[in-house]
């Protein structure tokens, strides 16, 4: 596995794109292996594209871009602005508020900082927000996107360690609303110092909330069915996905009536094919690479390094977390998840620590590197949009970097936060 290893490095220093990075060194371990056919690593990879459980993953994508064409994205930022427009920095926080309202449509931290920095970046630059922050703030809270429902992280994460989706996909709503409560308060904050205006002179009228509440009731109520759906035993997260896309042409054609055939087939699709596309890539090719680990009895030997360094539960998620956070630095969310859930997850379960939890801080603790230079994709998202330096973006961002990793330790301290919502929904 040693030339497997070094292979991976050096493709991904050379810049490759990961997918062929981690395909290409897998396919190297197995020509170290006379003794094993030269088909498997063609199996292996097509056999993810069989997967009934993954198939919910171009589904969701698809479904979010339907969203997005269906006027869902500007109902919601139009709600989120009644809601906390008459706050400091209002533009900022309409962008956090927004961020969890839109992890009930997209499921994409990726594809909502590009959003929220094209509907917002340019604005908040005319009101002179700096172009750093501007850019952090688009980003950072779009954190927050694959752990509201339906988040394509867990779908990726339950077929992988055979974890119930619907439980994970009930975790993340409390943590997610924390993560929006606490980048509220770091905006707030880095808005008084910066003198950011609120949008409007004065809250909102209570009538006018419900006005705004009752015009977008149809883009908010989705999640919601999708937990009931999955909780009833009615749907599968697959047949879930089919029934987003559904739910969203229905949307778009006969409710906001934003959408047509030809907007479909020419917007919709196309950006999801490239989403999806992309994605499927790095899945099929994980599970080349995963096999050789698996083979070599990595997860093994690395479960016996970790319990010798320590038997607390609390201790050694928080070496995980450190260590997948430093990992994101040079990694994509997805290839860690992909690649790195099998190499943990048996880890946790030799200490009992409780699944979902485990997901729910092995989530987002991958997810963080989509914001962290210098590979994180959200990051080059935004920053592209608005034209922002890496440098701009890297100041603005500390903050909101030490704000989450200390919610995460919030929640590796106090597992029931993570816990509440799915023992609730699904029972203990």
């Amino acid at each position: 596995m040693t030339f497997s290893i070094l292979a991976f490095v050096l493709l991904m220093l050379m810049g490759m794109p990961i997918a062929f990075v981690i395909g290409i060194s897998g396919v190297i371990w197995f020509l170290q292996q006379p003794y094993l056919p030269k088909v498997i690593p063609i199996q292996l990879a097509l056999s993810q594209t069989q997967s009934f459980a993954l198939l919910a993953i171009p589904l969701f994508i698809i479904a979010g871009n339907i969203m997005n064409s269906a006027g869902v994205t500007k109902k919601l930022f139009d709600f989120a602005g009644v809601l906390v427009g008459h706050m400091h920095g209002g533009l900022a926080q309409i962008s956090a508020v927004l961020s969890a309202l839109m992890g009930g449509v997209s499921g994409s931290s990726i594809a909502d900082a590009a959003m929220e920095t094209r509907m917002l970046g340019p604005e908040m630059l005319k009101r002179g927000y700096p172009k750093g922050f501007a850019v952090a703030v688009s980003v950072w809270t779009s954190l927050v996107v694959p752990i509201i429902p339906p988040g394509i992280a867990f779908i990726l994460y339950g077929s992988i360690a055979q974890v119930s989706i619907g439980r994970l996909f009930a975790a993340g709503i409390l943590p997610g609303l924390i993560f929006t409560v606490v980048y509220m308060i770091v905006i707030w904050i880095s808005a008084m110092r910066l003198k950011l205006k609120p949008e409007r002179e004065k809250r909102a009228a209570p009538s006018e909330v419900l006005r705004s509440l009752r015009a977008n009731i149809w883009s908010l109520v989705f999640p919601f069915l999708l937990i009931i759906g999955l909780r009833g035993g009615i749907f599968t997260p697959s047949e879930v996905g089919a029934l987003a896309i559904f739910y969203g042409i229905a949307i778009g054609m006969l409710v906001y009536k934003e959408m047509n055939l030809k907007r479909f087939f020419t917007e919709t699709l196309d950006n999801s094919l490239g989403d999806i596309g992309s994605i499927m890539a790095i899945l099929m090719m994980s599970q080349v690479f995963t096999y050789g680990l698996v083979w070599e009895r990595i997860p093994e030997k690395l479960s016996n390094i970790l319990l010798n360094v320590t038997d607390s539960r609390i201790l050694l998620m928080i070496l995980i977390s450190f260590f997948l956070v430093f990992l994101g630095l040079f990694l994509d969310a997805t290839a860690m998840i992909l690649m790195l859930t099998p190499v943990f997850y048996p880890v946790a379960q030799v200490l009992g620590i409780n699944p979902i939890h485990f997901a729910l801080v092995f989530i987002l603790s991958a997810a963080m590197g989509n914001q962290t230079p210098p590979v994180g994709a959200s990051m080059y998202a935004g920053c592209s949009v608005l034209g922002a330096s890496i440098e701009e973006y890297t100041k603005a961002s500390i903050p909101f970097l030490i704000s989450t990793i200390l919610v995460i330790l919030l929640l590796i301290l106090v597992p029931h936060l993570t816990l509440v919502v799915p023992d609730l929904i699904f029972g203990r």
